[in-house]
C-alpha cells in the first residue's frame, strides 16, 4: 500500500515522538498525541492502520485500539430508552435535531463514553509497552468533540494514546474538528500533522 507522502511523514514523526516521550514544554503530563489529517484522508488513514500497527509492533509496542464508532454503538444499543427512541423516530423520522440531541444526551449522561474510554485505558495500565489508538472520531459528530473527553480524562491516560483526528490545524494548539467546527484551542496534547 502506498502512503500519501505527508501522511507517512507525519506518522514517522509520531513514531519518533513516541520513542522519545513528550518532553518538558507541554501543558499536560498525559502522553496524548493527535495525529491530524485532512477529513478527506479518513479512508486512507483507515487503510494505513494495519501497516502502522504492524510497524509499531515491530518497534516493541503492543498496540490496542478504541473505536469511537463501536463505543457509541454499544452505548446507544444498550440504552434503557432505546425502544422509546425508536418509536419516537417512527413518528417523525426527519426530526434530526431532536434525534441528535437525544443521542448526545445518551452519550453524555452518566459520562458513558468517557467511562468506556477510561475503562480501556485502565485495562492497559499494567501492560508493558502498551499503546492505545483512538479511531473513528468522525462518529462523534454532531454529538461532541474529543477535546472535551480529553479534558475530563486528564491524569488518567496511563499509556501513550494516539488520537487519529480528522480535522484542520489552525495554530500550534488550535484544531477544527472535521474542518467544519469552529477553531478550538482547548487541547492539551501534542499535535502532529494537519
Amino acid at each position: 500500500m502506498r502512503f500519501m507522502p505527508l501522511l507517512q511523514q507525519n506518522f514517522d514523526e509520531l513514531r519518533q515522538r513516541l520513542k522519545h516521550g513528550r518532553g518538558l514544554n507541554h501543558a499536560s503530563d498525559d502522553p496524548v498525541y493527535y495525529l491530524i489529517f485532512r477529513p478527506e484522508e479518513m479512508l486512507t488513514v483507515k487503510r494505513c492502520m494495519k501497516q502502522w500497527v504492524a510497524k509499531l509492533n515491530l518497534e516493541g509496542w503492543k498496540v490496542h485500539t478504541f473505536s469511537m464508532a463501536d463505543a457509541i454503538h454499544e452505548i446507544i444499543k444498550g440504552h434503557d430508552l432505546r425502544e422509546i427512541w425508536l418509536e419516537s423516530e417512527c413518528d417523525d423520522p426527519l426530526d434530526f435535531d431532536s434525534i441528535n440531541k437525544t443521542l448526545a444526551d445518551a452519550l453524555m449522561s452518566g459520562n458513558a463514553l468517557e467511562e468506556k474510554l477510561n475503562a480501556k485505558l485502565q485495562s492497559l495500565t499494567d501492560e508493558k509497552s502498551a499503546m492505545l489508538f483512538v479511531t473513528d472520531l468522525e462518529a462523534l459528530h454532531p454529538y461532541l468533540r474529543v477535546g472535551s473527553l480529553e479534558q475530563r480524562l486528564q491524569g488518567k491516560f496511563t499509556v501513550p494514546t494516539v488520537i487519529l483526528y480528522p480535522g484542520i490545524r489552525a495554530g500550534r494548539t488550535t484544531l477544527r474538528f472535521l474542518g467544519i467546527y469552529p477553531e478550538d484551542g482547548n487541547y492539551r496534547s501534542i499535535h502532529i500533522g494537519g
